[in-house]
């Protein structure tokens, strides 16, 4: 056994493979996938469940912007504040919408479409779409303002 891996030879293996690549063969790449897949399928099999690494999860760091000693009232009164803006942008979205819905009914009399057919056509589908979505938000609006008022103690 001993001769037989005395005549192995690192360096002669890799001037064997080079020669053999330099030759023009027709199917070089397709033997080399086949060959590169089984080595891969017989490592798969032979390597048990239990050998492989699972990854390690990642370094979560936690980065906090609120001073942890806040009072309870004092996070309900950053909400409120918050909520507050929230419906200032989203006032101001409606706005921008209602301008673009402006522009368009515009553009859509110039150009001779029939601008209050299209409009009854959406007012008819909208209803359909409502029904599915959630409570009312002028319900939540309210319960969101009494949250607030009870809050700061009013």
């Amino acid at each position: 056994m001993k001769e037989f891996f005395r005549r192995l030879s690192p360096k002669q293996a890799v001037r064997d493979f080079a020669g053999q690549w330099q030759q023009p063969t027709p199917h070089r790449w397709q033997i080399m996938g086949v060959a590169m897949a089984a080595t891969f399928a017989i490592l798969m099999v032979f390597i048990p469940e239990s050998q492989r690494v699972d990854p390690a999860p990642p370094d979560v760091i936690y980065i906090s912007t609120f001073d942890e000693s806040r009072s309870e009232a004092e996070i309900i009164a950053s909400n409120c504040a918050n909520h507050q803006l929230k419906e200032q942008l989203q006032a101001r979205l409606a706005e921008r919408e209602e301008l673009r819905k402006d522009l368009y009914r515009s553009l859509g009399r110039a150009t001779f479409v029939d601008v209050e057919a299209m409009e009854r056509e959406i007012a008819a589908e909208q209803p359909a779409e409502s029904e599915s979505e959630g409570p009312d938000a002028e319900a939540l609006a309210l319960s969101v303002e009494e949250y607030c008022a009870r809050a700061a103690g009013g």
